[in-house]
Protein backbone atom coordinates (compact mmCIF):
# COMPACT_ATOMS: atom_id res chain seq x y z
CA UNK A 1 0.00 0.00 0.00
CA UNK A 2 2.94 2.35 0.61
CA UNK A 3 3.65 3.18 -3.08
CA UNK A 4 -0.04 3.91 -3.65
CA UNK A 5 -0.22 6.18 -0.63
CA UNK A 6 2.98 7.96 -1.66
CA UNK A 7 1.71 8.55 -5.20
CA UNK A 8 -1.65 9.87 -3.99
CA UNK A 9 0.07 12.07 -1.43
CA UNK A 10 2.45 13.47 -4.05
CA UNK A 11 -0.44 14.44 -6.30
CA UNK A 12 -2.21 16.17 -3.42
CA UNK A 13 0.77 18.08 -2.06
CA UNK A 14 2.82 18.52 -5.25
CA UNK A 15 5.95 18.43 -3.09
CA UNK A 16 7.98 15.25 -2.44
CA UNK A 17 8.99 16.23 1.09
CA UNK A 18 5.47 17.21 2.10
CA UNK A 19 4.18 14.00 0.55
CA UNK A 20 6.57 11.90 2.66
CA UNK A 21 5.49 13.74 5.80
CA UNK A 22 1.82 13.25 4.92
CA UNK A 23 2.25 9.50 4.37
CA UNK A 24 4.15 9.20 7.64
CA UNK A 25 1.45 11.00 9.60
CA UNK A 26 -1.20 8.88 7.86
CA UNK A 27 0.51 5.66 8.83
CA UNK A 28 1.06 6.88 12.37
CA UNK A 29 -2.62 7.70 12.69
CA UNK A 30 -3.59 4.36 11.15
CA UNK A 31 -1.39 2.39 13.52
CA UNK A 32 -2.68 4.24 16.58
CA UNK A 33 -6.30 3.79 15.44
CA UNK A 34 -6.24 0.06 14.66
CA UNK A 35 -9.49 -0.43 16.59
CA UNK A 36 -11.45 1.57 14.02
CA UNK A 37 -10.22 -0.72 11.23
CA UNK A 38 -12.37 -3.54 12.58
CA UNK A 39 -15.45 -1.54 11.60
CA UNK A 40 -14.10 -0.75 8.13
CA UNK A 41 -14.74 -3.03 5.15
CA UNK A 42 -11.36 -2.66 3.51
CA UNK A 43 -7.89 -1.47 4.47
CA UNK A 44 -7.24 0.39 1.21
CA UNK A 45 -10.10 2.95 1.31
CA UNK A 46 -9.54 3.38 5.05
CA UNK A 47 -5.88 4.38 4.53
CA UNK A 48 -6.74 6.71 1.64
CA UNK A 49 -9.41 8.28 3.82
CA UNK A 50 -6.93 8.94 6.62
CA UNK A 51 -4.40 10.37 4.16
CA UNK A 52 -6.94 12.69 2.51
CA UNK A 53 -8.26 13.94 5.85
CA UNK A 54 -4.72 14.59 7.10
CA UNK A 55 -4.08 16.61 3.92
CA UNK A 56 -7.27 18.66 4.30
CA UNK A 57 -6.52 19.36 7.97
CA UNK A 58 -2.99 20.50 7.07
CA UNK A 59 -4.30 22.82 4.33
CA UNK A 60 -6.77 24.37 6.76
CA UNK A 61 -4.01 24.91 9.31
CA UNK A 62 -1.78 26.48 6.65
CA UNK A 63 -4.51 28.89 5.52
CA UNK A 64 -5.31 29.82 9.10
CA UNK A 65 -1.62 30.49 9.82
CA UNK A 66 -1.30 32.64 6.68
CA UNK A 67 -4.33 34.73 7.71
CA UNK A 68 -2.89 35.26 11.19
CA UNK A 69 0.50 36.15 9.71
CA UNK A 70 -1.11 38.64 7.33
CA UNK A 71 -2.63 40.44 10.33
CA UNK A 72 0.85 41.17 11.66
CA UNK A 73 2.50 42.02 8.35
CA UNK A 74 -0.44 43.96 6.93
CA UNK A 75 -0.22 42.21 3.58
CA UNK A 76 -1.52 39.05 2.01
CA UNK A 77 1.03 36.26 1.58
CA UNK A 78 0.83 35.13 -2.00
CA UNK A 79 2.31 31.71 -2.45
CA UNK A 80 4.48 31.52 -5.56
CA UNK A 81 4.01 28.72 -8.03
CA UNK A 82 6.09 25.68 -7.22
CA UNK A 83 9.08 24.76 -9.32
CA UNK A 84 7.30 21.60 -10.39
CA UNK A 85 4.48 23.62 -11.97
CA UNK A 86 6.96 25.82 -13.81
CA UNK A 87 8.85 22.86 -15.25
CA UNK A 88 5.96 20.63 -16.34
CA UNK A 89 6.12 20.19 -20.10
CA UNK A 90 3.22 17.87 -20.51
CA UNK A 91 0.07 19.91 -21.12
CA UNK A 92 -2.26 17.29 -19.69
CA UNK A 93 -0.43 17.23 -16.36
CA UNK A 94 -0.61 21.01 -16.23
CA UNK A 95 -4.34 20.93 -16.91
CA UNK A 96 -4.81 18.16 -14.34
CA UNK A 97 -3.02 20.23 -11.71
CA UNK A 98 -5.48 23.09 -12.25
CA UNK A 99 -8.46 21.00 -11.18
CA UNK A 100 -9.81 21.54 -7.66
CA UNK A 101 -8.32 19.27 -4.98
CA UNK A 102 -11.58 17.35 -4.54
CA UNK A 103 -11.73 16.49 -8.25
CA UNK A 104 -8.02 15.63 -8.45
CA UNK A 105 -8.38 13.34 -5.44
CA UNK A 106 -11.29 11.50 -7.01
CA UNK A 107 -9.55 11.09 -10.35
CA UNK A 108 -6.44 9.74 -8.62
CA UNK A 109 -8.35 7.30 -6.42
CA UNK A 110 -10.58 5.95 -9.19
CA UNK A 111 -8.47 6.21 -12.34
CA UNK A 112 -4.98 5.60 -10.98
CA UNK A 113 -5.46 3.65 -7.75
CA UNK A 114 -8.35 1.59 -9.13
CA UNK A 115 -10.81 2.11 -6.28
CA UNK A 116 -14.49 1.61 -7.01
CA UNK A 117 -16.87 4.55 -6.72
CA UNK A 118 -18.15 3.12 -3.44
CA UNK A 119 -14.63 2.73 -2.00
CA UNK A 120 -13.73 6.27 -3.07
CA UNK A 121 -16.89 7.57 -1.42
CA UNK A 122 -15.91 5.78 1.79
CA UNK A 123 -12.33 7.03 1.59
CA UNK A 124 -13.35 10.68 1.15
CA UNK A 125 -16.43 10.38 3.39
CA UNK A 126 -18.82 11.76 0.78
CA UNK A 127 -22.04 10.35 -0.74
CA UNK A 128 -21.81 8.11 -3.80
CA UNK A 129 -23.78 10.62 -5.89
CA UNK A 130 -21.26 13.34 -5.05
CA UNK A 131 -18.45 11.07 -6.23
CA UNK A 132 -20.16 10.49 -9.56
CA UNK A 133 -21.02 14.16 -10.14
CA UNK A 134 -17.54 15.44 -9.16
CA UNK A 135 -15.91 12.82 -11.33
CA UNK A 136 -18.15 13.71 -14.25
CA UNK A 137 -17.39 17.43 -13.87
CA UNK A 138 -13.65 16.76 -13.60
CA UNK A 139 -13.59 14.59 -16.72
CA UNK A 140 -15.69 17.09 -18.64
CA UNK A 141 -13.41 19.96 -17.58
CA UNK A 142 -10.29 18.02 -18.60
CA UNK A 143 -11.82 17.27 -21.99
CA UNK A 144 -12.81 20.92 -22.55
CA UNK A 145 -9.39 22.22 -21.59
CA UNK A 146 -7.66 19.60 -23.70
CA UNK A 147 -9.79 19.97 -26.84
CA UNK A 148 -11.30 23.42 -26.75
CA UNK A 149 -8.76 25.72 -25.19
CA UNK A 150 -5.32 26.34 -26.63
CA UNK A 151 -2.63 24.65 -24.62
CA UNK A 152 -0.96 26.91 -22.04
CA UNK A 153 2.40 28.23 -23.12
CA UNK A 154 5.22 27.00 -20.95
CA UNK A 155 7.60 29.74 -19.92
CA UNK A 156 11.29 29.05 -19.81
CA UNK A 157 13.62 30.58 -17.27
CA UNK A 158 16.73 32.14 -18.64
CA UNK A 159 19.52 33.01 -16.29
Amino acid sequence: MLPHLQRFSLWLTRNPHSAEDLVQSCLEKALTGKKTLDNQQSLRPWLFSILYRQFIDGERRKRRFQRILSLFTGEENNVAASAEELLINDDMLLIFSQLPVEQRALLMLISVEGLSYKEAAQALDIPLGTVMSRLSRARKQLQQWDEGAPSPNALRRLK
